[in-house]
């Protein structure tokens, strides 16, 4: 075990948070913010978990971002978004306290922990042809934040991306990757300037080191310590036992856990761009002591392309974003066709790759391909790869569409029509096929400055021509600890267990297998820790005063 800073460990605490990603640091802040001893104990050698390597935002209907800037909403119009959104498959209790206290947690964290956000007023909705959806308002990110200067020693002990820091907002202003003034943002890296879930991971950290908040790394938690029902402590992976009033559990998902994603997810995973100690430890551990376990066949599910990237040793995914929205690229399946609209959310595109061909006994749409050309290279590049650079190993490329239809395996004369097709289309500005770019959603994600009448859409013009794979990817799952409103663990028989609470993606989503917006993990999952740290506030506050009473 690691104790960062000057501090020593305590024998008591109220609270011992097991891991540190924006749930656990929502729960550690807000309880020693009301005068709790905390612990927060990390797995890893960095703070942050996947929240650090996110995008940072936070998905929170009728915010006081949204108040103060005139944009209409209601809590009503969310819910009824949300129930629409999660097929009718999520916890009615678990909906409601993520939509009812969400701005309450937003302005907390906001006004009590110093964590500084960007309203995002024309962010839309993933979902903009279901009830309740909104074209803007229900999503904020973190404003830049300078975690060397804030930290001091504690910022090297802060995961980061590696990648250069710019806020969405500077996106919607700068467009495509090859408009980016990337010298300045080199200059902004250089000096310590953090973006996305860097930025609000470190804003939270900043918080939880003001009001006292001990911080531990490299050390596993094994096991819960229980007496009488309750759990009391947390007992490390070298045998040592911590006791403490309350434990939450926010270390994350099992998605690197093999075993667990093979045998619970609905579909199989082929990549993840998560931190690998996420191995479902959480679960594991709450599972022993006979918690509910739910929602497990989810990940939060994205198209991703295996381009070599490495996180703590270990090959990851990238994700694809406007790699397939932007006009000028098109995604085929394994027959050479376009099988879904392109510039969709990750969430819904990636179930598309998850599609069985029971005829056939294989998969209906892998392997599939983003199919680009050079006028797009020059344009706007592929994730770092620029025009005039040699060909990166992941692309595969080939002077006409017919030899590239060979590389990949798929059926020329259908590769040759699909882009014949789609081309038309694309210079008429409407997608007849699939309906890409007819939403709000699909044209945010496009190229405004296009010359095409849709900014979604664009033609492929010249060769050479290029292919990347895509894979069904996450940024972790979903589902496991089953909990109530207050973010307690629930038994098989939805009966809390007395000092166990959990949040984050190491518990049950309250969106089921929908995803709203951007921020639709960060913006629920930070609100039910909020809510557990309440409750943990509570139930201390409770017990000392009952102890009172006996003394006197």
């Amino acid at each position: 075990m690691k104790i960062l800073g000057h501090r020593t460990l305590a024998e008591q605490y109220d609270l011992v948070v097991v891991g540190s990603g924006a749930a656990g640091l929502t729960s550690a802040a807000t309880a020693a913010e009301s005068g709790l001893k905390v612990l927060v104990i990390e797995k890893s050698e960095l703070l942050g978990g996947t929240s650090a390597v996110s995008g940072g935002m936070l998905w929170v209907v009728d915010n006081h971002y949204a108040q103060q800037n005139g944009v209409e909403d209601s809590k009503s119009a969310g819910r009824e978004y949300v129930e629409a959104v999660s097929r009718g498959r999520g916890r009615h209790e678990l909906l409601d306290a993520a939509v009812n206290h969400g701005a309450e947690m937003l302005r907390y964290v906001d006004e009590k922990l110093g964590v500084e956000f960007i309203f995002l007023n024309n962010f839309p909705d993933y979902r903009q042809d279901l009830p309740g959806a909104a074209k803007g308002g229900r999503t904020v990110e973190p404003q830049l934040f300078n975690y060397r200067d804030s930290l001091g020693d504690l910022a090297k002990y802060i995961r980061t991306d590696g990648r250069h820091p710019y806020t969405m907002q500077e996106y919607e202003t700068w467009g495509a990757f090859t408009r980016f003034p990337w010298d300045e943002l080199q200059e902004r890296m250089d000096s310590g300037i953090a973006a996305k879930g860097h930025a609000l991971v470190s804003m939270l950290v900043a918080a939880c080191q003001r009001y006292g908040v001990t911080f531990a790394v490299e050390t596993q938690v094994e096991r819960l310590l229980v007496n009488d029902n309750a759990v009391t402590g947390i007992v490390t992976a070298q045998g040592q036992e911590i006791t403490s009033g309350a434990v939450m559990l926010a270390s994350g998902g099992f998605e690197w856990d093999q075993t667990l994603a093979d045998s619970m997810l609905a579909s199989r995973l082929y990549t993840v761009c998560s931190p690998p100690s996420n191995t479902g430890d959480g679960l594991k551990m709450a599972q022993r002591i006979g918690s509910a376990t739910r929602g497990t066949r989810e990940a939060w599910w994205a198209p991703m392309s295996l381009t070599g990237g490495i996180r703590d040793g270990r090959a990851i995914g990238s994700l694809l974003r406007f790699e397939r929205q932007g006009p000028g690229s098109i995604m085929v399946n394994r027959h050479g066709q376009r099988f879904a609209n392109e510039a969709q959310n990750y969430n819904d595109l990636a179930r598309c790759l998850q599609s069985w061909d029971s005829t056939n006994n294989q998969t209906l749409n892998t392997p599939a391909h983003v199919i680009f050309d050079q006028s797009y290279l020059e344009r706007y590049g592929i994730l770092d790869h620029r025009a005039g650079q040699q060909t990166p190993s992941y692309l595969h490329q080939a002077a006409t569409l017919e030899e590239l239809a060979e590389i990949i395996h798929v059926p020329a004369d259908a590769l040759v029509a699909t882009v014949d097709r789609f081309n038309a289309m694309a210079i008429d500005g409407v997608d007849r096929d699939h309906g890409r770019g007819d939403s709000a959603y699909d044209r945010y994600w496009g190229d405004a400055q296009c010359p095409w009448p849709n900014p979604s859409l664009g033609p492929l013009q010249y060769g050479p021509y290029y292919a990347l794979e895509v894979v069904n990817g996450a940024f972790g799952t979903s589902g496991g600890v089953g909990t109530d409103g207050n973010g307690r663990v629930v038994d098989v028989d939805d009966i809390p267990i007395p000092g166990l609470y959990a949040a984050g993606n190491v518990a049950d989503s309250p969106y089921a297998s929908g995803y709203p917006g951007a921020g639709a993990t960060l913006g629920p999952l930070m609100t039910l820790a909020y809510l557990a740290a309440r409750d943990v506030v509570d139930q201390a506050a409770t017990q000392r005063s009952a102890s009172k009473e006996v003394l006197v």
